[in-house]
């Protein structure tokens, strides 16, 4: 075999290499990530440059790469548990390649880096609430009465309200915001879902497991909160319609309740002017009484 083929064989299996960068995303990480001499970028922004840069190369090279939310704290947590020296390049790519299997990550596929980093950032909130509700889901062991698991009864009602609420959904594109105040913060997840050509819905399963999730605890816990359905189709206004929780099912709004709560700005309190070709209504029948049949822990 010729050096020419040698060569010509290594880059093919380049482009069968997968990799992972580890982005930092913010000015903070990155001065965080600057007490290390073997950092040696010193402006966030050329460092931003130089990652897109080299992201655009990759891909005009035929190689997929993983973008992964850089965690400055977890690293350093990461290097103390496995006895890393933290101020080594290799001890970065060993945390950045954990990350591609454990942590928030997207595929890059073209998009310009100011699109990618508030999209890696959504998915590290919704990693971390999903993490958080679970937990909390598992800390609420077995009912003193019955001897059921709270946390594994209430997500399988949960499972069944979203199946209800998607079956009976008009068609089109449907995107769904469950929030729940049974902790000092509000937990908010949200799912989109969509139809094929056969009418099959078509759902983000870490999207819906997370969702699923922070109904389950609304339930389990018997927290305040309640969830919001809008429906976009071509040619049709949108709907919005919703339910609070109650017990352990859910309670229809009325069209003035889904009008308030969805033309209120959360953080303020603030009445927000309602869009054009919108309409706010009630929901239709899930087909069973509000406390459905999970037990009352």
């Amino acid at each position: 075999m010729t050096h020419t083929d040698q060569r010509t064989m290594r880059r093919v299996l380049h482009r069968e290499i997968a990799g992972t960068i580890g982005l930092l995303t913010d000015e903070h990480d990155f001065r965080a990530m600057r007490r290390y001499r073997s950092f040696t970028f010193d402006d966030h922004t050329t460092y931003l440059r130089q990652v897109e840069s080299l992201l655009k190369t990759r891909a005009s090279e035929g190689s997929h790469t993983t973008v992964a939310l850089f965690d400055p704290q977890e690293y350093a947590e990461f290097c103390a548990d496995t006895g890393l020296d933290p101020d080594v390049p290799s001890s970065r790519t060993r945390y950045t390649a954990e990350l591609a299997t454990t942590g928030p990550s997207l595929p890059y596929e073209g998009q310009p880096l100011t699109d990618l980093v508030p999209d890696l950032i959504d998915e590290a909130v919704r990693q971390a609430t999903w993490e958080y509700a679970s937990t909390l889901l598992a800390r609420l062991g077995a009912c003193a009465t019955c001897g059921e698991d709270i946390g594994r009864a209430a997500f399988t009602r949960a499972s069944a309200l979203l199946v209800r609420i998607l079956d009976t959904a008009r068609p089109g594109h449907r995107h769904l915001v469950c929030s729940v105040s049974s902790t000092p913060e509000t937990l908010v997840a949200v799912l989109q879902a969509d139809e094929d050509t056969y009418g099959t819905t078509q759902l983000d399963e870490a999207e819906a497991l997370e969702f699923t999730t922070v109904l389950a605890l609304g339930i389990a816990t018997r927290s305040t909160g309640g969830l919001v359905m809008r429906t976009s189709a071509p040619g049709n206004a949108d709907t919005v319609y919703g339910w609070r929780l109650r017990g352990d099912g859910l309670e229809p709004l009325t069209a003035g309740e889904v009008f308030d709560a969805y033309c209120t700005d959360i953080e303020s309190g603030e009445l927000i002017a309602p869009e054009s070709n919108v309409d706010y209504t009630v929901p239709p029948d899930l087909g069973e009484p509000g406390e459905g049949t999970a037990h009352t822990h």
